[in-house]
């Protein structure tokens, strides 16, 4: 076997390129809409379910991240061998039904089942994508193209909020009249509409080709490119593992205060100033559609900036960054004596809240080699997701509902939940700066 690098064909036309990255953030667009339309339906699912705080966590999270945790790695094993695209689209094309079978349920065995189903789907996303991205872009410009892509996070966030606060003001406490179904409560009928459109995207994966695999490649003695096995690639982390580790634990607690703020808000909205689900879902809505990408372009803008000037430990520093900056704004947001300072307060929270996911994913791409990007880039989603989407969205109805004991006191969870997790990712995050440039410039000697 050998690891010498092979004579690589140019990049794409980066015009060509940046479709692909169009397609693929459309892809995570309609993933987010479908995975976060529960959290605006939140006050009708417990109503009519009969859930607690801590069941409807446990629906918006841990239901949906176990299978799109644990799925992970043995997709990105398989990104790293076979069609990315053909991954892609299936899981599409899997999210988009399950979405739409979470209207088919009555009870909370049944909607945790169908939002595993979710959860499966897309999980054959993210990991493929990253490696796709990173063969259609120089290093210099990656962390704009994964940041674009990013984007897709706060796009269909920001539409599920919106799109999905006007279907629930309009459809709220009626019955609603569904082609070859009948009638359906509105809440049951948002997951079917929502859901099937995404069929739609899973056909535009067929206007994408799948890119040369660029960067140092194991290849045999017949010079033919072969797959790197899962073991390998745990060895390879572990030894690098203050790098790895800083990375995933990091970035992990942003990630949680992300989808447990996202989840909550609307019930703090509702149950902290009586607002409604339309009011909270277009101002919401707005804040994370408009200052998400933006702030995930910039955290990549400013990591490639850094990077140009000799800055290697850029990306861990742009996500500490925004941590830091990210902790008096959590912390304040559920406290204000008013809806519209809170309301106010949600723009800048979405901004800093998204520059660290366009950075995360561009610094496994700088010091992992090309055939471990994707099983690596799975594995630093399964720590992720499984803090912060497994355990946000729970934990703060837990400490709502354990600590507290009041629905009312919300806002309280929300702010230590703010304020603990900032810290946690400044500290953490710092902590691997110094092992960080190291893995850069071991990186550098294999390209060399």
């Amino acid at each position: 076997m050998s690891t010498s690098p092979h004579a690589e064909p140019p990049y794409p036309r980066p015009a060509y390129a940046w479709y692909v990255v169009g397609v693929l953030m459309v892809a995570y667009t309609f993933s987010f809409i479908d995975r976060q339309i529960l959290s605006l339906l939140s006050t009708e699912v417990i109503r009519d379910l009969q859930l607690t705080d801590s069941e409807f966590g446990l629906l918006a999270g841990l239901a949906f991240a176990l299978f799109y945790t644990l799925l992970g790695v043995p997709i990105g094993i398989a990104a790293d061998r076979y069609s990315r695209r053909g991954i892609i689209m299936t899981g599409i094309a899997v999210w988009s039904l399950m979405t739409a079978a979470c209207g088919f349920t009555r009870n909370f065995f049944e909607l945790f089942l169908t939002r595993m189903g979710v959860g499966v789907g897309e999980a054959a996303l993210s990991p493929p994508a990253y490696s796709m991205i990173t063969d259609y872009f120089p290093p210099k410009t990656l962390g704009v193209a994964l940041g674009t892509y990013g984007m897709g996070i706060y796009i269909g966030s920001g539409l599920a909020f919106i799109v999905g606060g006007a279907v629930v003001g309009a459809v709220s406490g009626q019955m609603v009249p569904m082609p070859l179904v009948g009638e359906m409560k509105g809440w049951q009928a948002t997951f079917i509409i929502v859901g099937l459109p995404g069929l739609l995207v899973a056909l535009m994966m067929l206007t994408v080709r799948e890119p040369y695999r660029r960067g140092v490649q194991r290849s045999g003695a017949d010079g033919a490119v072969v797959s790197v096995p899962f073991s390998e690639v745990l060895v390879f982390v572990r030894k690098r593992w203050r790098t790895y580790g800083a990375h995933f634990l990091g970035f992990a607690p942003l990630s949680l205060i992300g989808y447990g703020s996202a989840v909550w808000t609307p019930a703090f909205f509702y149950r902290t100033f009586d607002q409604s689900p339309a009011d909270v879902g277009l101002i919401f809505g707005l804040a994370v559609l408009i200052m998400g990408p933006l702030g995930i372009v910039a955290g990549g803008a400013l990591a490639d900036r850094w990077r140009r000037n000799g800055i290697t430990d850029c990306y861990l520093r742009a996500g500490a960054l925004a941590a830091l900056i990210l902790i008096p704004v959590n912390v304040a947001t559920p406290l204000m004596p008013a809806p519209e300072y809170a309301y106010i307060l949600l723009f800048p929270g979405a901004f800093l809240g998204a520059m660290p996911f366009g950075v995360a994913p561009a610094a496994i791409q700088a010091i992992t080699p090309n055939q471990m990007r994707a099983q690596v880039s799975a594995i630093y989603l399964f720590t992720v997701n499984m803090i912060g989407l497994g355990l946000g969205p729970w934990l703060i109805g837990w400490m709502t509902d354990s600590v507290f004991g009041d629905p009312q006191d919300l806002k309280y969870s929300l702010a230590i939940a703010g304020g603990f997790t900032g810290i946690w990712a400044v500290l953490v995050l710092r902590s691997g700066f110094a092992p960080f440039r190291r893995c850069v410039k071991e990186a550098e000697a294999w390209a060399g």
